[in-house]
């Protein structure tokens, strides 16, 4: 019951719920991650934790490998926790919990033994979006930053695209709580963030009045108070089979400069914007069990 799901499975007792996961912690990589926003990777790079599951289940879904359940290693609380002083001790800017919805309860207690331990960087929760109050409130405390996507509004797109008629609502209702909990942007004297809400849009091939209609709802929503990340990155990956033509291409130039245009003109200024060629499967990092395993 910890996500929108609300599935049920007994997940302590061997059921699998909707994300595939049991109650134990499956962590496919843990490493230093570089091609995050400027204010999280920086030079140095984020502790990038990339949980196993996923109870959202893009269609198009470029971690498939993990969302899928398809990689990962079984770990219990104290190597979680572990894994976060290693990360600090590379010296990560930050620990990001990449797609951790599932194990929510085992995070927490990880956290607390890693603080007792020496943990002292912020805390990343990075976030399909698709989540509960009620588990969100369990993170109160022991994460900084909220790094939640912002898929579409469409009751319609969230149906076809994530099997999630409800997501826009989800989402809206988890944003609100995010903010709630990390009010202010707050950024330490080189520029990396210690707290506050980032929210990602990752504007797809068709859907260029989606992406305005999601952004024109958080400015008017948030102004100021959060940060915008607009994505031109999306891959139609291989072996994957999309459920429309539009999906099967890459953006356009033209489509995200539009979206961009948009932007500006609805005075949208805290906002991180993507050049160059992002739309790639090397952006994908390897699910090799990197600093994983003890």
């Amino acid at each position: 019951m910890l996500c929108p799901r609300k599935c049920g499975a007994d997940r302590l007792n061997e059921q699998y719920g909707v994300c595939h996961m049991k109650a134990e912690s499956v962590v496919a990589r843990a490493a230093l991650h570089f091609y995050e926003e400027p204010c999280i990777s920086g030079e140095q790079g984020s502790g990038a934790v990339f949980f196993s599951g996923c109870n959202l289940r893009c269609v198009f879904c470029q971690n498939y490998e993990i969302s899928r359940g398809k990689a990962g290693l079984i770990i219990d609380t104290g190597r979680l926790a572990e894994i976060f002083l290693e990360l600090q001790d590379k010296k990560a800017n930050n620990i990001n919990l990449v797609t951790g919805v599932m194990f929510i309860p085992t995070i927490v207690e990880a956290l607390k033994q890693a603080k007792a331990q020496g943990l002292h960087i912020p805390v990343i929760y990075n976030s399909s979006g698709y989540e509960s109050v009620e588990a969100l409130r369990l993170l109160e405390g022991w994460v900084d930053v909220y790094l939640p996507d912002f898929k579409c509004m469409s009751q319609e797109l969230g149906t076809k695209y994530f099997g999630a008629p409800d997501y826009a609502e989800a989402a809206e209702a988890a944003i609100q709580e995010m903010v709630r909990q990390a009010p202010h942007i707050v950024l330490d004297e080189q520029g990396f963030i210690r707290q506050g809400v980032i929210v990602r849009h990752l504007v797809l091939p068709g859907q260029r009045k989606e992406a305005e209609k999601v952004l024109g709802y958080l400015h008017d929503r948030y102004g100021d108070q959060i940060y915008l990340s607009i994505m031109n990155q999306y891959t139609p990956m291989k072996g994957i089979d999309l459920p429309d033509r539009e999906l099967k291409r890459k953006l356009t130039t033209y489509e995200y400069q539009k979206v961009i245009d948009y932007a500006l003109s609805i005075g949208i200024t805290k906002a991180y914007m993507q050049v160059g060629k992002t739309a790639d499967e090397s952006f994908v990092p390897p699910f090799d069990l990197e600093g994983v395993e003890k």
